[in-house]
Parts: structure tokens; C-alpha cells; sequence
């Protein structure tokens, strides 16, 4: 499904963000990846579905290498779920749903948010799958934290992604919504076999809803384990 190869990322200013990652993801897993700020998390996401240019090493997903001539083939299959929901406040929930089609529909027709019927009937499909039918018309600014990533993780599955990306999706919510989210993530990947790639910083979360737990520590992969598995620390070491 996903094989990251000796995967290098410098930046402008000359700090690295990743050293040299191997990992290799099967279809259907729930994989968490934690780190501290600063780790690389969010680097190595946005590297895999072509947010980021890569440095060095390679990276192949469904088959094919991801590269400049690859990269909207993959995109295509791949969704982006992100810390700060990314939605369009004065949207309501089904039109921001719906922007998750925008690579595959009339650029002309999508800027006024004109698509079909068979979308709408999709976007709708995705609210219902998230609980949130009832609330499809509602203003993005309308809702509470958890219902607004609800809306982003409803817009990331429109497409029917093969594998979905999600950075830090919890990070603002209360506990209680953390968990909400979590299972859903989790009701997605086994009902519908979407392979997840999940930042996390709430270890008790990751250990709860993954298969495997990746801990990357300054730029490299500290440990790659069963969640039963873990080593304590580990955990410790790579939150010092």
C-alpha cells in the first residue's frame, strides 16, 4: 500500500525535518505516528500526499512512485484530514464537503459551488456516515469543534480515498470529543478498508484505536511496535 524509503526532507533554512525514514504501511492498518512537536509528523504527511517536496529517497503508494508527474493520480486517491479543520466558515457543511471533489470537477461550475446532483447525493452520503445529516445546511461557524471535524473527515472520504491522512485531528478538542473522532476514524477504516495514517499526541488514544504505534524522534523512527507491544520507555524517551 505505502513504502517510504530512506525519505529526506531539508528545508530552505537548512534544518531537517526528516533523516532517512523507512516505513512500510499494509492496506487496511491504522497506523498512529507519535513525536513531540517539532518531530517530523507533519512533514512526513505532508511529503506522502505532495504538499511537501521530498529531499532524497523515495516513496511509492498503491503501486506507483510519488512524483511531480504522479502526484495528482495520488491525490486523488488519498484524503487530508487537518488539525485546524481547514473548513470555509460562511459555507455551510455539505458545500464544504463538496470542495473535497474540486480536482475532479468543472473548475468553472465548482467556483460557484454548482456540482451535481450525484455529488450533492455523495456529500450527503459522507455527512450521514459522520452522524451529521441533520446539520448538512448549517454555516461551518455554526458548529462546535468536534462537528467541524466531522465536516473535514466527511470531506476527506467523498472521494473514497484508499488511504486518509490525519494531522493531529484531536488536538483541539475535549476528551470526550477526542474519542468520537477516534472511533469514527476507526468505524472508517473497517467498514470501508481505508488504510489510516493518524498523527497523535495522546498516547492512551493511539493505543486505543491503532494496530501499530511509530514513534519518530528528531527527524528518524524511534520505534515502530504493536501497541501491546509498546515499551514504556520508549513512550518515555521520545516526550522528554
Amino acid at each position: 500500500m505505502l513504502e517510504i524509503i530512506n525519505l529526506k526532507k531539508t528545508f530552505k533554512n537548512g534544518s531537517s525535518a526528516l533523516k532517512g525514514i523507512n516505513l512500510k504501511i499494509n492496506k487496511g492498518e491504522f497506523v498512529s505516528i507519535l513525536g513531540p512537536s517539532g518531530s517530523g509528523k507533519t512533514t512526513l504527511l505532508r511529503t506522502i500526499n505532495g504538499l511537501e517536496n521530498i529531499s532524497g529517497g523515495e516513496i511509492y503508494f498503491d503501486n506507483i512512485k510519488i512524483g511531480h508527474n504522479s502526484i495528482l493520480e495520488v491525490q486523488k486517491k488519498t484524503g487530508m484530514i487537518f488539525q485546524e479543520f481547514n473548513l470555509v466558515n460562511n459555507l455551510s457543511a455539505i458545500n464544504n464537503v463538496l470542495t473535497g471533489l474540486l480536482s475532479s470537477s468543472n473548475k468553472f461550475l465548482s467556483l460557484f459551488y454548482l456540482f451535481k446532483k450525484s455529488q450533492k447525493i455523495k456529500a450527503l452520503k459522507s455527512l450521514e456516515t459522520v452522524g451529521l445529516l441533520n446539520k448538512s445546511y448549517n454555516r461551518s461557524d455554526e458548529l462546535s469543534g468536534g462537528q467541524r471535524q466531522r465536516v473535514g473527515i466527511a470531506r476527506a472520504i467523498i472521494k473514497k480515498p484508499l488511504l486518509l491522512l490525519a494531522d493531529e485531528p484531536v488536538a483541539s478538542l475535549d476528551p470526550k470529543a477526542a474519542n468520537l473522532i477516534l472511533s469514527l476514524l476507526k468505524k472508517i477504516n473497517k467498514e470501508f478498508g481505508t488504510t489510516i495514517l493518524c498523527n497523535l499526541h495522546q498516547v492512551d488514544l493511539a493505543k486505543k484505536y491503532s494496530d501499530r504505534l511509530v514513534g519518530i524522534l528528531d527527524g528518524k523512527i524511534f520505534f515502530d511496535e504493536k501497541p501491546q507491544n509498546i515499551n514504556k520507555n520508549n513512550l518515555k524517551k521520545i516526550y522528554i
